[in-house]
């Protein structure tokens, strides 16, 4: 392959059973190129063994006085100079060209197991090793790989100079068949504890890594608590640590280095005193003498890339063990696009749903039963459908969760009250369909108008339902490039924009660039330079933009003022009419404009309704949207409708302690209200 047809069509599946595996699997996949530089080597190593012949032959044509044969020879040594510069260019070229490829396909290759995984890699591998693997790690696998074929290329040209010595002069020839292979194999003792100095480098490394990485992503908060000094002197440590490491590898190394040239010096002066032995006798001629000792004298330069395969393997096999652990994590629930119906396991466990009293205005039509409809095996496809199974189509209708009981009917706006963020947060990412995380392993699939969507490959799914976490990510570029994601198109970016009031960050955006389009100016890395409820809101714009079949969003303006905040839930509202949405909160002013509230209670659904009539009605519900404290929900208590309206309003218009805008507390007056919350003397 070359280099102009990157990236990969399809990278492959690797072998990530282990580090040696999975070099041994680029390699494999690579055969073609390895072959080529195989070729290549040889012409270049075996026209360097071959100079020490033509030389030899035109030492001996002077001596003898023939100029016939100087000139042969002479004629000779030019094309074997040729040879080896040929070799050596093409060599070059294509031993790079595997080490790109190599190194290309890894990356694609973490790049999927990246987006397959999304927020869940993170929760199993340090983001500071993610970033090691994918930059250093793909580096030192692809040298590997690249010095394979250079070392392959070396050893059949010892294997060939050591036999073609035993012909041309079996005297000297045996001296080097004995020498080469002990001057090949000498520094095998000492890579063990090379290899051993170079992981413990590595490893320190990578917590060096991991530490600046963390530190740089909490860097804002750090200046707040003044922490910044104690970061920086456990980095200075940790960096110490790897330059003592890197010092006590460097050592090893140097010896091993020191090793490969001794050895070989050692060769050269007893085959030279052998051979002036020899001669003196007459029993081989100063053309031979000359012959041999040049021939083993220049295969200290295929001798050397022994010592390089040998560097190469420490540093990669260490590399190829990480990024293996990388690409070996799985989902808990792996895609089977095959299973369209629901396992009997999974209907055993499965809830009625919602078997609370609710209120008849937040009722609406539930599903007959839990199996999928024929409608939504038709959807996913069925084998008269001409190669729709293979090409599922996205589900529509409500979606449910078996494992809570939720159920969030299809064109509503269903806000869901949990008392545990991190039990939100799961929840979230299961309404999404192939959830990561460990405690979603053994529950029933989410599905949206019947169809599991665990079931569904992992980009239908995502189409079908898009999730936005608590902590959204914004990529570094222009805003146009952030908006420019794949979408349905009924939503426009200015939409989009208008309805998660992003007019302010429009505007700080115009003041910090040269041009006065707000879509061409360009965001920091992770935006770091907007306030956490700016980010908050152009994330919730991406995510308006695609339009999906259900949008699930965690936590959207938790980082937003509460006049803000009432605008986001109108301008939601408005423009997702007609759509699936669940939103993950405890905000009143979010609360009191969806169509139906859920509230769980310790992973189940415990009641459904209205926020107006939740607050009044559920206890519990009450103290987790109005942060009662224990003492608070346990004093007999006469709630008013008036306070029921103008209670979670007041307690909404709260300033965000993220949010750098400038906020205005507005109270509602309550004061003619007799009917407020009133606590007994303790």
């Amino acid at each position: 392959m070359h280099i102009r047809d990157l990236p990969y069509a399809d990278p492959g599946e690797p072998d990530t059973r282990s580090g040696p595996r999975f070099l041994f699997w680029l390699g494999r996949n690579q055969l073609g190129g390895q072959l080529k530089a195989l070729g290549w080597g040889l012409l270049h190593f075996l026209g360097i063994a071959a100079l020490p012949y033509t030389v030899g032959l035109a030492v001996q044509a002077v001596v003898d006085g023939s100029g016939t044969r100087l000139a042969v020879s002479g004629g000779v040594i030019l094309l074997t100079g040729v040879a080896v510069a040929l070799g050596d260019t093409m060599l070059h070229r294509t031993a790079i060209t595997n080490w790109i490829t190599a190194a290309a396909r890894t990356q694609q290759l973490l790049a999927r197991k990246t987006a397959v995984l999304g927020a869940a890699l993170t929760r199993r591998v340090a983001a500071g090793e993610v970033v090691a693997v994918s930059t250093g790690d793909v580096e030192k696998i692809g040298w590997f790989v690249e010095a394979l074929s250079r070392f392959a290329a070396a050893a059949l040209t010892l294997l060939a100079v050591c036999v073609g010595l035993l012909v041309y002069q079996p005297a000297l020839g045996a001296v080097v068949a004995i020498g080469i292979p002990v001057l090949a194999l000498a520094v095998l003792p000492l890579l063990p504890r090379a290899t051993r100095r170079a992981d413990v480098q590595r490893e320190k490394a990578g917590r060096a890594t991991e530490l600046a990485s963390d530190t740089v992503a909490g860097l804002r908060v750090l200046r707040g608590i003044g922490g910044e000094d104690l970061f920086l002197d456990r980095y200075r440590r940790a960096s110490q640590e790897v330059r003592t490491a890197a010092v006590r590898s460097a050592r090893m190394w140097a010896v091993i280095s020191a090793t490969q040239v001794l050895l070989p010096g050692l060769l050269l002066v007893a085959l030279v005193w052998y051979g002036v032995h020899l001669a003196r006798e007459g029993r081989i001629t100063v053309g031979e003498l000359v012959t041999v000792y040049s021939a083993v004298m220049l295969l200290n330069y295929p001798l050397r890339h022994f010592e390089e395969i040998a560097m190469a393997y420490s540093f990669s096999r260490p590399s190829a063990k990480r990024a293996a652990r990388v690409l070996s994590l799985e989902r808990t629930r792996p895609t089977t696009p095959d299973r369209v119906t629901a396992t009997a396991s999974e209907r055993v466990r499965e809830p009625a749903w919602e078997q609370v009293p609710e209120p008849a205005s937040a009722r609406v039509p539930e599903p007959a039963s839990a199996p999928m409809s024929e409608q939504a095996l038709a959807r996913v496809g069925s084998p008269s459908s001409g190669g729709a199974q293979d090409e599922p189509a996205v589900p529509a209708g409500d979606l449910q969760d078996p494992a809570t009981g939720l159920l969030a009917p299809a064109g509503s706006l269903t806000a869901v009250v949990c008392g545990d963020p991190d039990a939100a947060g799961r929840l979230a990412e299961r309404l999404g369909g192939h959830p990561a995380s460990e405690e979603a392993a053994g529950l029933p699939s989410v599905r949206l108008g019947g169809v599991p969507l665990d079931d569904l490959p992992l980009d239908v799914a995502r189409t079908a339902v898009l999730v936005q976490d608590k902590d959204p990510v914004l990529l570094s570029g222009t805003l146009r490039a952030l908006l420019d994601v794949p979408a349905s198109g009924a939503v426009s970016p200015r939409r989009a924009l208008a309805a998660a009031q992003c007019g302010d960050v429009l505007d700080a955006l115009v003041q910090g660039s040269v041009g006065d389009d707000p879509m061409d100016a360009r965001l920091t890395e992770r935006g770091r330079s907007l306030s956490g409820g700016q980010r908050q809101r152009l994330a919730l714009a991406r995510s308006l933009v695609t339009d999906p079949e259900a949008l699930v969003l965690d936590e959207p303006t938790s980082a937003v003022d509460s006049h803000t905040e009432a605008r986001i839930a109108d301008g939601l509202r408005g423009l997702r009419a007609g759509r699936t949405t669940v939103v993950l909160t405890s905000s009143p002013l979010l609360l009191d404009r969806a169509d139906r509230v859920v509230f769980l209670h310790d992973g189940e659904v415990g009641a459904v309704g209205e926020h107006r009539e939740l607050i009044i009605t559920d206890p519990r519900y009450r103290a987790v949207v109005t942060r009662e404290t224990d003492h608070e929900a346990a004093a007999p208590a006469k709630v008013s409708a008036a306070a029921v309206v103008a209670g979670p309003r007041a307690q909404a218009a709260r300033p965000s302690e993220h949010d750098d805008s400038l906020r205005r507390v507005c109270v509602p007056d309550i004061t003619n209200d007799t009917g407020t919350d009133t606590e007994e003397p303790a």
